[in-house]
């Protein structure tokens, strides 16, 4: 993919691909409810990144997070990575699209998407630590389904990040403004 693959007007298109994927896990861990779960049936507490749940007798007594200065810095450090997110994914799709644009700001949308990365994975450290540190624990509690979705939103930024920095590197190659001689490929030396 690295050195040819954007030759291919098939192949050009999976790093947007792969950030679209991002952005829906980014999605289902923003809303999802799964942030930390009770271990054992019948859950005892369900958290998500806006909200903590507990099981009393006569039903789910809910309270938000947000109530917490650790919450909304959790949340809103998560959200702007994510929206840094959704805009390297538009800044991709439009670099891929047009021909002349493709290698001007590629380099740009990987620093974007570092600095994405950065701001999600604040959020998704203070969660953790806070929570645990603020709100008194009962049972066995792990952190879950759309905390993990976070974190594999974060990794595949991560990822493309260093594609998008790389990419630059191969432009005359990709482009085919190079070319290559078979005498290129080996190297004679005096016997």
């Amino acid at each position: 993919m690295v050195r040819c693959g954007l030759a291919c007007w098939r192949c050009r298109w999976l790093l947007p691909l792969l950030l679209g994927l991002a952005i829906i896990l980014g999605i289902i861990a923003l809303a999802g409810k799964g942030w930390l779960e009770s271990e054992s049936e019948p859950y005892i507490r369900q958290a998500s990144l806006w909200s903590n749940c507990d099981r009393q007798a006569d039903g789910w007594n809910c309270y938000s997070l947000m109530d917490y200065s650790w919450g909304r810095a959790a949340a809103a450090t998560y959200l702007v990575g994510f929206i840094i997110l959704c805009i390297c994914f538009c800044l991709a799709v439009i670099a891929f699209s047009i021909e002349i644009l493709r290698f001007n700001f590629v380099r740009g949308i990987g620093g974007l998407l570092f600095v994405a990365a950065a701001f999600q994975i604040l959020g998704l450290v203070i969660y953790p630590v806070m929570f645990v540190e603020e709100i008194e624990m009962t049972g066995d509690n792990m952190f879950s389904w759309a905390y993990g979705f976070g974190w594999a939103s974060t990794i595949i930024e991560i990822g493309c990040a260093f594609f998008f920095c790389c990419l630059p590197n191969w432009e005359d190659e990709v482009l085919g403004n190079i070319k290559l001689y078979p005498d290129d490929y080996y190297t004679t030396q005096p016997i």
